[in-house]
């Protein structure tokens, strides 16, 4: 499967069938298995083969089909499917770190994702320093010899400032410690984060996997011993795995998200392109546009300019609220990385928990709304947000 193509390994990648010969991939809706004999269950429990499982919370026939399907994606060993992206945040670090330990990450993080950093980490001892992620300086000073992981967003929320995962990388590895990126903004498609030096990948599958607004998933990508010996058994114990249909639809959803993000980000260059210069907008972001100040690491790191896009628009969260209330097409919610284009006013929803002043920091206005862009036409996309900036 290696050796193929990524849109052959989207659709056939991990496939397993019974002896039914099901075209579609089956769904095993079961929380347990039953075993030939006791010597058999003994067996197990003491060491499952590759095809062989105990209960839905240590894995599943199902969710292995996906794990293996967007590890051939990601360019990784292995994958551990988890019932939500947060599941897969929190797994992810909780299960390397420990009290003691000392972690170093971007202050520029999604808002749950910051709560897990910034209050839930500390309370079991764990040492975190924030840094300005874009600041490679500042990752050079906030490391330590004793600093055990780095972790970061490759691509910020909301703000779409980019970190160097390479730069990052090196830096850690000068002190041997761990890469972890959430590479959720990035996307799986245009992700090349493990050859660029990161160590675990996360997804939050709800997003750009499923991208139809369906369910709620995630995935902590690595080596086969990371995901094993350490991912593994944190999340069987602590009961976030993913159930088997949430792993059947985004199964679904990885046979075509290939070509939804290549259409959705296409169409997220030509808006950004039409709202820039547009008088009633302060600034547009979008890591496509050569006026965004990493552009030339977002065609470096990414090779495109991804789905999101953000601005800023003149008066405030009294304005962006007209704004978005004149809307038409598009739609006002806090997902992205779905089919239907969505609006969100971060300041008021996603990172409303933050303080003024750790918003400011940020860059996250009251007039900042944050565009995740669709599969609708994009000119039709052009003339609603057109519209709805004229209606203020």
């Amino acid at each position: 499967m290696t050796t193929r193509k990524t849109r052959t390994n989207l659709v056939h990648g991990g496939t397993r069938r019974s002896q039914y010969g099901e075209l579609s991939e089956a769904i095993f809706l079961t929380q347990g298995f039953a075993y030939p004999s006791a010597e058999d269950a003994e067996a197990r429990f003491l060491s499952a083969g590759e095809d062989e499982f105990i209960y839905a919370r240590y894995g599943n026939p199902t969710v292995r089909m996906f794990e293996e399907r967007i590890a051939l994606l990601e360019g990784t060993e292995d994958g551990f499917a988890t019932a939500s992206g947060m599941a897969a945040v929190n797994g992810a670090l909780m299960s390397m770190l420990k009290a003691g330990d000392h972690l170093v990450s971007a202050r520029a993080l999604f808002g749950s994702c910051l709560y897990i950093v910034d209050e839930i980490l500390p309370r079991f001892g764990v040492e975190v320093t924030l840094v300005d992620g874009a600041d490679l300086d500042q990752w050079r000073d906030a490391v330590r010899p004793d600093t055990k992981a780095v972790f970061f967003e490759s691509m910020s929320n909301p703000t779409l400032e980019l970190v160097d995962i390479a730069g990052v990388a090196e830096i850690a590895r000068g002190v041997g410690a761990a890469v972890i990126v959430d590479n959720v903004f990035s996307t799986p498609v245009y992700s090349d984060a493990v050859a660029q030096g990161a160590d675990v990948v996360i997804y939050s599958a709800t997003k750009h996997i499923d991208g139809q607004g369906r369910t709620l998933g995630g995935v902590i990508l690595g080596t086969r011993e990371h995901i094993r010996k350490v991912v593994e058994p944190y999340m069987k114990h602590t009961g976030g795995s993913m159930s088997p249909f949430t792993a059947w639809v985004l199964l679904k959803g990885l046979e075509t998200i290939d070509l939804r993000v290549r259409a959705q980000t296409e169409s997220a260059g030509h808006i950004a392109e039409a709202l820039e210069g547009n008088t009633r907008l302060s600034r547009v972001i979008y890591p496509g546009l050569e006026s965004h100040a990493q552009h030339d690491l977002a065609l470096r790191q990414m090779g495109a300019g991804g789905t999101m896009l953000a601005f800023e628009i003149s008066g405030g969260k009294e304005a962006a609220f007209r704004f978005m209330n004149a809307l038409e097409v598009i739609l006002i919610s806090n997902n992205l990385g779905d089919a239907k284009t969505i609006a969100t006013h971060p300041a008021t929803t996603t990172h409303q928990r933050l303080s003024q002043e750790m918003k400011d920091a940020l860059g996250i206005s009251d007039g900042l709304i944050r565009l995740s862009i669709g599969l609708e036409d994009a000119e039709d996309l052009i003339g609603d947000l057109e519209q709805a900036l004229a209606a203020m």
